[in-house]
C-alpha cells in the first residue's frame, strides 16, 4: 500500500516538513515518487518512520539515529552495534517509565489527602464549621 505525506504526517502527528527533513538526512530510505513527482510512502517507510519517531520521543539525536540508519544499511555484520543502540533506548525508556512512576505516586499521595480531608466532613472553604 502506498500513503500520500500528507496521510503520513497526519498518522505520525508530525509535520510535512519534518518528514522531507528525514528524507533529506538520510533517516529514511528514498521515498518513491509518482510519475509527477509526488512522494508515496510504503509500508517500509512506515515501519522506518515509526522507529525514528521513538527513538526521537525518548530523546535520541538526529545524528544517533542517523549513525543507526547507516549500520542497517551496512548489513547484519553491524547487527550486535544496533542491538546496543536500541539496548541503551530501552534503559531510557525504563528509565522514563521509573521516574513518571515516582511522580503518579506523589499524584496519588495528593489526591488522597485531598479525599481525605473532603471524606472527613472538614469544610475546606469555611473552616469554622
Amino acid at each position: 500500500m502506498s500513503y500520500s505525506i500528507k496521510e503520513v504526517s497526519q498518522k505520525f502527528n508530525i509535520s510535512s516538513y519534518t518528514l522531507r527533513y528525514y528524507e533529506k538526512e538520510g533517516l529514511l530510505p528514498p521515498i518513491q515518487r509518482t510519475a509527477n513527482g509526488t512522494r508515496q510512502y510504503s509500508d517500509v517507510d512506515l515501519e522506518w518512520l515509526q522507529l525514528i519517531c521513538c527513538m526521537r520521543a525518548t530523546g535520541m539525536s538526529i545524528a544517533y539515529i542517523k549513525d543507526y540508519v547507516e549500520l542497517c544499511r551496512l548489513g547484519e555484520n553491524t547487527i550486535p552495534q544496533r542491538r546496543q543502540i536500541i539496548l541503551r533506548q530501552k534503559e531510557i525508556i525504563e528509565n522514563h517509565i521509573k521516574e513518571y512512576k515516582d511522580l503518579l505516586k506523589l499524584v496519588n499521595k495528593k489526591l488522597k489527602y485531598y479525599d481525605n480531608i473532603m471524606d472527613s466532613g472538614q469544610n475546606i472553604l469555611n473552616p469554622q464549621k
